[in-house]
């Protein structure tokens, strides 16, 4: 972990150092006090956000969305501007030798700005509206209510009489310190219009302990459904204490899910639905287990496994799983990092079909860091059971 923060915290510093350059440092004179203001400017915004990826989710609420607000945001204009940045890098060097020729006073613009701050201003001009434009547009997405997603799928081995048991699928609410109770209500009172038979909270409910989110989390108590509310760890559990937030969730009257699986029975059919730990779990010495979650089941019975990562669907397959429900991924959340979420989950939103085993991923409730969304709008999954 501590080699991991390193890492992060490397990238983010050599990031922003790129990001002067070409902003403040090629766009000024030395000395001058553009420059020293636009330094300045970028130094506060790199401390608020490692402010935030430092302490947002281990200080109170109250306290820590003062520096995650401003922090994060600057995390998500960050990327954007870099990508913006990298390529205009293209004709920058394209018009290098232009930017080198000696002044003409027919053509250079007055007060003697060189050709060279010109094109460094104009390619910073164009990737701030660009990004700004990408932020402001991500962050009313984000901050909206999430879309319902209704999705029938068809398993070959459900009873017919369960067909039409409805599950609502929602992961990745991140839940900290920036969004609290109001956007858990929110979504509460969305899965009880819809009254579903089922609720599957597949991970990543929290960024921030107990003592501090306890309340945010509270009117998860108010689910509805015919057959409950079933909840299994993501990876951010375990960043911030997974015990403590298995045994408050139980509380809530939320049946956790720890590597096993419950019998349903819908209008008289039965299904198994299983839920494992997170793949990172084994970090905390409490591994998924797909082979111990489906251990005993009756192989003539359609089984659901609850998962938070994609990349679980593997395991899933080598224990002939019908269904897997699965977060984490965001859909991207910030496009187009969505290629770099494939690279690693090989999944990255909606339905998928791994050698026999269905799958769909969710593009999750809330948002991890940035409160921004572009490419991948927020939603809950409705998922139809469909018997073949």
């Amino acid at each position: 972990m501590i080699i991991f923060v390193v890492v992060v915290f490397g990238v983010v510093g050599l990031l922003n150092l790129y990001l002067w350059k070409r902003l403040v440092v090629d766009t000024t004179s030395r000395r001058s006090r553009g420059r020293r203001l636009g330094t300045a400017a970028m130094a506060v915004l790199l401390l608020l956000l490692l402010a935030a990826l430092a302490f947002g989710t281990r200080t109170d609420p109250a306290i820590s969305q003062w520096f995650a607000w401003p922090g994060y945001l600057w995390l998500a204009m960050s990327f954007y501007l870099l990508l913006v940045l990298l390529v205009l890098e293209l004709p920058r060097l394209a018009l290098r030798r232009w930017a080198r020729r000696p002044r003409d006073e027919d053509t250079e613009p007055p007060q003697g700005v060189s050709r060279r701050v010109v094109l460094a201003r104009g390619s910073a001009a164009i990737a701030g509206v660009a990004a700004t434009g990408l932020v402001g547009y991500g962050t009313s997405v984000a901050m909206g209510p999430p879309s319902i997603t209704r999705v029938p799928i068809e398993l070959d081995r459900l009873d017919p009489r369960a067909a039409g048991c409805r599950i609502a699928l929602i992961s990745d609410i991140h839940l900290g310190p920036i969004l609290g109770r109001p956007f858990t209500q929110r979504i509460v009172d969305m899965i009880n219009d819809e009254r579903p038979d089922a609720v599957a909270i597949a991970g990543d409910l929290v960024d921030g302990s107990v003592e501090d989110l306890a309340d945010a989390v509270a009117p998860l108590a108010d689910l509805r459904s015919t057959h409950g509310t079933f909840f299994v760890t993501g990876n951010h559990e375990y960043y911030v204490g997974y015990a403590q937030w298995v045994e408050h969730v139980r509380s809530l009257g939320i049946r956790a899910l720890r590597n096993e699986r419950v019998e349903i029975t819908h209008n008289g059919g039965v299904f198994d639905l299983a839920g494992i730990n997170d793949a990172t779990g084994y970090q905390w010495q409490d591994p998924g287990d797909v082979g111990k979650a489906v251990a005993g089941r009756d192989p003539g019975r359609a089984v659901v496994l609850i998962a938070h990562q994609p990349v679980d669907v593997r395991d899933a397959v080598r224990h002939d799983v019908d269904l897997m429900l699965a977060g984490h991924t965001h859909g991207g959340q910030l496009s187009p990092f969505e290629l770099a979420v494939s690279l690693q989950q090989g999944a990255v939103a909606g339905f998928y079909d791994v050698e026999g085993t269905k799958m769909y991923v969710t593009r999750g409730a809330g948002f991890w860091g940035p409160p921004v969304r572009v490419g991948a709008p927020p939603d809950i999954t409705l998922v139809e059971l469909v018997s073949a």
